[in-house]
């Protein structure tokens, strides 16, 4: 199966999506292009890398993705081929194909010479053209050479000692409910059974199994679907209500003997 997801920060207002598209179809009609989102904000690549993240593998193993964020910048490095988890991604060297995965990529190709040309539009005149032939069946490796390392970010930690896990918040949704990069895992492992939550100017001293377990203009917290810890106020805007935001701090304090 001939499939390509699509990740960007287009917008659906413009003529850039379908483009892109198009330019893929014109190469091979058969394609099954899925579109991830193109509702990013503009140029904020660790959005796109969070939801690119967390659901490429959802997808069937050998599926191509297609990242246009950021293509342009003066931080690009020319643009790669990556094989991370029998996926493929095509996108610019710029950073955010590392902040996919803790793993290195068990192939690294910089796109050759002959497949970059000048343009203000690399999505489509470069990326495009390759995601859809890798699609189809060629390998990343006809479009270039070995690469030792991708460009890295560095992505935003939680620390954890048995006194305290110290995370930051690294998603606010559509919603306004806080995704932080506390794992369900430390957090099981580290807990000796009491224990408080503290964000913003609130304290919780229990974690919730959904939204619904408090009343609405309560706060609420949970281990959510992908194992992080979420934060929120049911049926309201908890980033605009808490004053908090990306990279907000966000406490787990436990009680220990002896404290």
């Amino acid at each position: 199966m001939a499939l390509i997801t699509f990740t960007s920060d287009f917008g659906d207002m413009d003529y850039y999506v379908p483009a892109v598209k198009a330019k893929m179809l014109s190469i091979n009609p058969q394609l099954t292009i899925v579109d991830i989102t193109h509702k990013v904000e503009n140029y904020d690549v660790a959005h796109a890398a969070f939801v690119l993240k967390y659901v490429y593998n959802e997808f069937p193993k050998g599926t191509v993705h297609l990242v246009a964020m950021n293509a342009t910048s003066n931080v690009t490095d020319g643009y790669i081929g990556i094989k991370l988890n029998e996926h493929i991604f095509i996108g610019p060297n710029n950073g955010i194909l590392s902040l996919l995965s803790e793993e290195e990529p068990g192939i690294i190709v910089k796109l050759g010479d002959v497949h970059i040309k000048d343009s203000t539009f690399p999505a489509k005149d470069i990326l495009a053209p390759v995601a859809a032939k890798v699609a189809t069946g060629a390998s990343i490796h006809d479009f270039g050479g070995p690469l030792s390392q991708i460009k890295k970010m560095i992505p935003r930690n939680f620390k954890a000692t048995k006194k305290q896990i110290t995370g930051h918040v690294i998603r606010v949704d559509n919603y306004g409910n806080l995704i932080t990069n506390i794992t369900k895992e430390v957090f099981d492992t580290l807990n000796p059974g009491r224990f408080n939550i503290e964000f913003s100017r609130e304290t919780l001293t229990k974690l919730n199994t959904n939204y619904d377990q408090v009343e609405p203009g309560d706060c609420f917290a949970f281990f959510n679907s992908l194992g992080l810890l979420e934060i929120g106020i049911n049926h309201g805007h908890g980033a605009e209500l808490l004053g908090l935001r990306y990279d907000s701090p966000v406490f787990i304090n436990f009680e220990t003997e002896g404290t």
